[in-house]
């Protein structure tokens, strides 16, 4: 529990120090709505399951200058452990980026190969999210391989599932508002509006056009994929259902102001039910290996083995 009854006990040390112990986390912060400004990252035990409940009351306020939570494996798709975060609000979080890619002339890359999650990376854990805000959240602002202006997961052996959140006003070099790497989203009622991702130009790894070596590739472009909503990597699923992904944009020159997804192996499915997705910009393709649905619209970008859209509104 944090605090004891007053909106002035609900403090950032007392945040902390119950974010660091981890289990079950609740507030007794008075009958009033509190914020609580976060003025150091948060790192989430790996080792136990973790809830922070809100009780629609709190929000927790970077400042424009901190990452609110952390949760750092080293493994990768192997931790049973998570995350649940609920009715709370994560605002003006900003992840600060520190490796920088090595200056060469474009079209090399540029900007930074960190700096995942504006208000949350998860490396390696489970998340679920409900019934949460996230507005004015910032990752690293360039870059092929980093984003996720709100979360960024990877690693995950279940992913993420998000339920009945709102995600606003978030921006990152790729995955305005939620990034994964190697971890189902499974995404339902949820909101997803004027988000950006900031990068340029997509990636690629093209050794005619950058003879620089950055991430073991001649690597090309500064990110922009995924507006709203950014997946890579192999064998793994996308799901909406119920969502409502509005007026999102992707980068100059790249892809998916909606959604980018792309399966490497052209193992991964994507599936879009009842969910409206409109006035989004950006580049688009739609690449699938099987099924009948062989275009999605002009705010995706996606590689994959097959599409499902069910009761939807594609522009």
């Amino acid at each position: 529990m944090v605090g004891s009854g007053t909106a002035a006990s609900c403090t950032f040390g007392a945040l902390q120090t119950a974010v660091t112990l981890g289990g079950v986390i609740t507030f007794n912060c008075g009958s009033g709505a509190v914020t609580i400004p976060i003025t150091a990252t948060m790192n989430v035990p790996i080792n136990k399951n973790t809830v922070i409940d809100g009780g629609k009351r709190i929000t927790l306020d970077g400042g424009h200058a901190v990452q609110i939570l952390n949760f750092n494996s080293a493994n990768f798709q192997a931790n049973n452990n998570g995350l649940t975060l609920q009715h709370i609000a994560f605002v003006n979080a900003k992840s600060m980026p520190t490796d920088m890619i090595p200056t060469a002339p474009a079209p090399c890359s540029q900007g930074y190969d960190d700096g995942q999650g504006g208000a949350l990376f998860m490396r390696d854990g489970n998340l679920a999210v409900i019934d949460c805000i996230f507005t004015g959240n910032q990752a690293a602002p360039l870059g092929p391989d980093t984003g996720g202006g709100a979360i960024y997961i990877e690693g995950s052996k279940n992913g993420a599932v998000i339920v009945g959140s709102t995600f606003t006003n978030n921006s990152g070099a790729n995955a305005g508002a939620v990034g994964s790497l190697y971890a189902e989203l499974d995404l339902y009622n949820s909101l997803f509006t004027n988000n950006t991702a900031t990068g340029h130009d997509a990636n690629n790894d093209d050794a005619s056009m950058c003879s620089v070596i950055n991430n073991g590739q001649n690597e090309i472009g500064s990110g922009g994929n995924g507006g709203a909503i950014y997946g890579d990597g192999n064998s793994f699923n996308i799901t909406l259902c119920g969502d409502a992904v509005l007026n999102n944009a992707a980068g100059t020159n790249a892809f998916g102001g909606g959604l980018f997804f792309t399966s490497d192996n052209m193992a991964g499915i994507l599936t879009i039910t009842d969910t409206t997705m409109t006035g989004n910009t950006g580049g688009h393709w739609t690449n699938v290996s099987t099924g009948s649905v062989t275009d999605v619209g002009t705010a995706i970008g996606v590689n994959a083995k097959s599409i499902t859209v069910t009761n939807s509104t594609l522009q």
